[in-house]
């Protein structure tokens, strides 16, 4: 049987990369969301005593869509695509595999051999976050 894992996680997608330098070889992230995203993503793949939810052990298949924040600029009529620089996608899906491996579901994110990701923002009315599915391709 397939294991899989289908969440959605309400927050404000925060990226992990870019870090700045405080001096004495000290470096920090530069996005102050990013712990608490990652805290929000790690408690929704756990169950109330911090154990995984499920344990994937096999090679996992990994869907993101990152509905990220309508900007209050935005027009009403439209949404247009979510091509800011602050939102690389690569980013947002570095801090959701770290999110994932510090939970417990799965080893190591190299276990994830397939990646399928997108961000958009939000329609109106629409609530921001991650819908996340993970799935063991061959258990």
């Amino acid at each position: 049987m397939t294991k899989e894992i289908n969440i959605f996680v309400v927050g404000n997608p925060a990226t992990q990369g870019s870090k700045r330098h405080v001096g004495n070889g000290v470096m920090i992230e530069s996005c102050k969301r990013l712990k608490p995203w990652r805290q929000d993503i790690r408690e929704a793949l756990t169950t109330h005593d911090g154990q995984p939810s499920v344990r994937l052990e096999g090679a996992v298949s990994c869907s993101l869509e990152f509905i990220l924040v309508r900007p209050k600029s935005t027009p009403k009529r439209s949404t247009p695509p979510a091509i800011k620089a602050n939102s690389d996608l690569d980013k947002l899906t570095r801090a959701v595999f770290d999110a994932i491996t510090s939970s417990g579901v799965i080893p190591d994110d190299s276990r994830i051999t397939e990646v399928y990701a997108k961000k958009r923002i939000a329609l109106i009315g629409e609530t921001s976050g991650l819908k996340l599915n993970l799935r063991e391709c061959y258990p």
